[in-house]
């Protein structure tokens, strides 16, 4: 009896620790105001701002965006699936609550708000 019991016990602790880590992080536009300094560089220059590294590219408006389309990007250029240098180191240098937090924080704002007015 006792040795069915152990790894019954064992697989209920496993599936408890698992659903623990596989907890949603979820954003705080609040917390962000210190992470956004390296997105406004490009990203909240208005007229359709191109950058000329590592070639010329149109450099998206993010305000208004969906905070899930964010995100998703964000661990996109993080794992190397979406290409830009810039954006790709960028991404690598953020946690899960980082990315969380600044997609919060855009998607909050309207399309044509820009961090520089906030």
């Amino acid at each position: 009896m006792k040795k069915t019991l152990v790894p019954l016990a064992l697989a209920l602790l496993a599936g408890a620790a698992g659903s623990a880590c596989a907890a949603e992080v979820v954003g705080n536009p609040q917390a962000a105001t210190a992470k956004i300094e390296m997105c406004i560089g490009c990203h909240a220059i208005p007229g359709g701002y191109k950058t000329a590294f590592p070639e010329v590219y149109r450099v998206p408006m993010i305000g208004g965006q969906s905070a899930k389309y964010i995100e998703s990007a964000l661990k996109a250029y993080r794992k190397g699936d979406r290409k830009h240098p810039s954006m790709t180191g960028i991404a690598r240098s953020m946690s899960d609550q980082d990315i969380a937090d600044v997609a919060a924080y855009y998607a909050q704002q309207t399309s044509n708000q820009t961090t520089a007015q906030r």
